[in-house]
């Protein structure tokens, strides 16, 4: 972003916001929209004022021995995170730039405790915290590293093993710019990891996600190093599309970066220090270079969230304002009658639906029956030898990579069915949504079945109304892992170093073929139950946004006149032509 366009886009913001000061400050105006109007823009300038002020964040997560604080160290360039600490003595760290070093207790209270910065280690964390008067909420790190001038880094608890702070954990990746997803290369995305995966990070469509794949170091050949990098790819890119993989080894890279001894090169240490170096440097040209426009973007989108929900209630209220006492007694006897046939019309549909989801359910069922019929001859093979007796896979290899092999067939498969019916799942409920919409004369639905940011506060008429319709998702987790399966494998695991791992699979052979038509089932049902909730979702909206929109008509006229409200909405909406002009020339625009 050159300084000239970077001190356009400023100036354009600036004025933008005047235009909605101007708003706010027309008391005419807003006695007709109601306070919930003037509240809604104070909400939504001080929300963008927060996010204008706010750092740069960067949150690292991953479960517990994956190494997340000594990469945060490696990025530092020397030892600052809290390590080696126990899930009770666990904190979220804020580490962000300050001219020393030091370190505050920020309690669930308020209270602000200074610590040493010997305190934050394991032993030490461990008697503070019985002393202080009430929990810890964060730890707030302050360190004079050239990076932290630039960006503040997150360092979280391990995800599977506290629960109470995954609200916390939730908040900061609402406001993060980047997410770093520590895990290990010696235990290759538990279930667990690829659910959270799946639930916390996916949906929020990052701009940027790093999978830092770490403790390369303890792998013994370049072979195992590929294998590994593959597998993370191959799943991260399910799971997360837009992510980036690196094979690092942060206490390697802490260690050089310190001039200490390095950790013994096993001939991989080229590729891990290459690969580290890389992620700097994607950090440092698509986050720390780029902070102008992310910046700038993340107001812009705010604002036009807000100049959409503005330029909406001023129309709506115009609308109304044109018709008299009877005509709008009229218009609520019409309404009344129109969600009475969208909800006749909605009731027509689910026997249409369910219909056309068991079908699809049962063409799965088929599909899975057949693979595990080929899977159980690709599982024989496994014992096969060759010509001269000896055998085609390496026993060792086998117990080493048969049963991920196994999981991830399975997985894959399931998933296969499901992706398979995607689309005509979104087509069906789509035709049925328009069909729905067009019998009460809405054609675009796009206001009423798509997100826009995740600041926005969705504030129609002083109500969520539309949070229903926003929350609605037709595929999640469940999707993406069958449950009643992983049980199955579960078994097999606890027995893999009894026994032969093969002989294992084999005897639940039958046991996961059953589990993993149960969960196909279960998955269908479920995506029924969703399509309806979104089919659903069009009524409530168009109800509840009705119902409001006429009483707060009734209430208005009671007080001005139809002429009077409409010079006073009429000059909003002339005041409003300036915001959505200037916001159109960044719409769609990589750069604004």
């Amino acid at each position: 972003m050159s300084e000239y366009i970077k001190a356009a886009a400023a100036n354009d913001i600036k004025r933008i916001r005047e235009c909605f000061k101007q708003l706010a400050a027309n008391e005419e105006l807003t006695a007709i929209l109601g306070h919930d109007f003037t509240n809604g823009l104070k909400d939504w300038n001080a929300l963008i004022d927060k996010r204008s002020r706010e750092p740069f964040t960067l949150v690292i997560l991953g479960d517990f021995k994956r190494g997340k604080s000594t990469i945060i160290n490696a990025l530092i360039g020397h030892e600052i995170a809290p390590s080696n600490v126990s899930p009770e003595t666990y904190t979220i760290n804020e580490i962000s730039y300050g001219t020393k070093r030091e370190a505050i207790a920020v309690l669930e209270n308020g209270d602000r405790v200074p610590l040493e910065m010997s305190d934050i280690t394991r032993d030490r964390l461990e008697q503070l915290m019985k002393m202080f008067p009430a929990k810890v909420n964060y730890l707030e790190i302050k360190d004079n590293a050239p990076i932290l001038k630039e960006i503040r880094i997150v360092d979280t608890p391990g995800l599977s093993d506290l629960d109470d702070l995954d609200r916390q954990v939730t908040e900061y990746l609402v406001n993060a710019d980047a997410i770093m997803y520590a895990a290990s290369s010696l235990l290759p995305f538990s279930e667990s990891e690829q659910i959270y995966l799946a639930s916390h990070v996916q949906p929020r469509k990052f701009g940027m996600l790093y999978v830092l794949v770490n403790m390369i170091d303890a792998l013994n050949t370049q072979t195992d190093v590929d294998k590994i990098i593959r597998r993370f790819k191959v799943l991260s890119e399910k799971i997360v599309p837009n992510s980036f993989v690196y094979g690092i080894s942060g206490a390697d890279e802490l260690r050089r970066k310190m001039g200490k001894s390095r950790l013994p090169d096993k001939g991989t240490r080229e590729f891990y220090e290459t690969q580290f170096m890389q992620f700097e440097m994607s950090l440092q040209r698509d986050i720390i270079l780029r902070k102008d426009i992310i910046r700038t973007k993340r107001v812009i989108t705010m604002l036009e969230d807000m100049t959409a929900e503005t330029m909406a209630k001023l129309h709506m209220v115009a609308e109304m304002a044109e018709l008299d006492s009877k005509k709008l007694e009229d218009k609520a006897r019409d309404f009344d009658e129109e969600c009475s046939q969208l909800e006749a019309a909605l009731e027509e549909c689910k026997p249409v639906l369910h219909l056309s989801i068991t079908e699809m359910q049962q063409e799965a069922e088929t599909w899975m029956y057949e693979f595990f019929a080929k899977l159980r001859i690709s599982i024989l093979e496994c014992r096969m030898k060759n010509s001269e007796g000896e055998d085609i896979y390496p026993p060792e290899d086998i117990e080493k990579y048969f049963y991920s092999y196994l999981m991830e067939k399975v997985g894959e498969a399931y998933r296969t069915c499901i992706e398979y019916h995607r689309r005509q799942m979104d087509e069906l409920v789509d035709k049925m949504s328009h069909q729905l919409a067009k019998k009460l004369g809405m054609e675009d639905l796009s206001q009423v079945t798509q997100s826009t940011s995740v600041d926005r506060i969705m504030r129609s008429l002083g109500k969520n109304v539309t949070r229903q319709v926003m929350g609605v998702k037709m595929f999640g987790t469940s999707e993406t892992f069958p449950p009643a399966t992983m049980t199955s494998f579960s078994k097999i695991l606890k027995r893999k170093k009894q026994t032969d791992i093969i002989d294992i699979a084999l005897e639940n052979y039958d046991d996961i073929r059953s589990n993993i038509v149960k969960d196909i089932k279960t998955v269908y049902q479920d995506l029924e139950v969703k399509a309806l909730q979104q089919l659903d979702s069009i009524y409530q909206y168009q109800a509840e946004l009705g119902k409001e929109t006429l009483g707060h008509a009734r209430q208005i006229m009671e007080s001005y006149d139809s002429e009077q409200i409409g010079a006073v909405i009429k000059e909003a909406l002339e005041l409003m032509k300036e915001p959505a002009e200037k916001l159109e020339k960044y719409r769609d625009d990589e750069n604004p």
